[in-house]
């Protein structure tokens, strides 16, 4: 996975929202909770963990939200308030970091996912690459995943 050169930017569906991303993710996979289907309206979404301190909100309004996960852990929902695109989630249990929704970014090309979360919850028909690291529930941390998508930079 060749990574494109920092910063990248993105943005909301109205274009109301726009946020820059400074520097690398820790990580991109797939999760397939409940949550992310019905929020994706698609059988899972992309998340991409990154260090808070990297993300920059260069324009527009954001509204959150608190969701209790079905992990049992509390995370808070953002998304723009003019067209309600959901563009990052803050685990309030790790408030360093963002899981910015790469779907949002004005490239996604480069952003490919390197494992999957909540299997447990994905649809029979969803083709899963078991290869990669993957947990059928929340994982105890993302620490595998952050290793995959390091080791798939690397390759280049």
């Amino acid at each position: 996975m060749k990574l494109p050169e920092f910063p990248v930017e993105g943005g909301c569906q109205c274009g109301a929202v726009r946020y820059r991303i400074k520097g690398a993710p820790l990580g991109i996979y797939a999760c397939h909770c409940k949550d992310c289907q019905r929020s994706s309206g698609a059988t899972h979404s992309m998340s991409m963990p990154i260090l808070k301190e990297n993300v920059e909100l260069i324009s527009g309004e954001m509204d959150y939200f608190d969701k209790a996960a079905d992990s049992g852990r509390t995370v808070r929902m953002f998304g723009c308030v003019k067209c309600g695109t959901k563009i990052w989630n803050e685990p309030l249990a790790t408030p360093a970091m963002l899981v910015v929704k790469p779907g949002t970014l004005d490239d996604v090309r480069w952003a490919r996912p390197v494992g999957n979360i909540w299997t447990d919850r994905s649809l029979p028909w969803v083709a899963i690459d078991w290869s990669q690291p993957h947990f059928p529930g929340q994982p105890p941390n993302r620490q595998p995943l952050f290793d995959a998508f390091a080791a798939e930079v690397a390759k280049g």
